[in-house]
């Protein structure tokens, strides 16, 4: 009967037993959940001396409560942050970074892959381009729709390819009129990119009566549905 009248423990917790001081300090470095904080931050918090917040900061890494983190954007300043959270994207800089370093290696992988992809597709979205990634798993790690958009994007920036709008003709048939789009660089260059991307995105560079248009005759630009089209976008 004695026995079916004792109370369970209360299970301990992480942190019981803390001092005062290093209650104080995990207490503040948690209230700033994912987005972590900088230990010098953590004076005007706590309103303990500098010696007392490191003491303590040893004492919390040492019990595995807290865990020091890389802020990208303040690199030379040490951040912590409670144990049983992940830091922000803001703090990590994302899937582009590794312990706070550029993962140039992955973003360089992914630019050759987009633009084989591109190659291969002749014109594609970034749907486009990030759907052929999942259909056939080019990468060991999982990419997002967002990390395409901003590899294709860099492309462009890069002179890598160009970004077109969709006249809805010819290789851009599947592809609804005015949507942007990407294409390989042009035969002749870099430097002429830009300039012959607009060009072959004209509705007359994939016309087959090219050679019947005349300004006065049956097939003419003033007539053209498909060039109306093109010059509303």
């Amino acid at each position: 009967m004695s026995l079916l009248n004792k109370r369970k423990k209360p299970e301990s917790k992480p942190g019981d037993g803390l001092a005062e001081v290093d209650r104080k300090v995990l207490d503040a470095i948690k209230s700033r959940k994912e987005m972590a904080i900088w230990s010098r931050d953590l004076k005007s918090e706590t309103n303990l001396p500098d010696q007392v917040i490191n003491k303590s900061i040893k004492n919390l890494l040492n019990a595995s409560l807290i865990k020091e983190v890389v802020h990208v954007q303040q690199k030379g300043r040490k951040h912590y942050i409670g144990a049983d959270f992940q830091p922000s994207t803001e703090v990590t800089g994302g899937s582009w970074y590794n312990d706070g370093v550029l993962d140039v290696a992955y973003v360089d992988q992914l630019k050759d892959l987009c633009l084989k992809i591109i190659r291969r597709l002749k014109v594609a979205t970034a749907d486009g381009v990030y759907d052929f990634f999942k259909a056939n798993r080019l990468t060991n790690t999982e990419c997002t729709s967002q990390q395409i958009i901003e590899i294709l994007r860099s492309m462009v920036l890069d002179n890598m390819i160009i970004d077109v709008k969709s006249t809805g003709l010819g290789e851009y048939h599947s592809i609804p009129v005015g949507q942007v789009c990407y294409r390989c660089l042009p035969t002749g260059g870099a430097n002429q990119g830009p300039k012959a991307g607009a060009l072959v995105s004209v509705p007359c560079g994939v016309c087959p009566r090219i050679r019947q248009c005349t300004p006065d005759g049956l097939i003419s630009p003033s007539t053209c549905v498909y060039y109306t089209k093109w010059l509303d976008f």
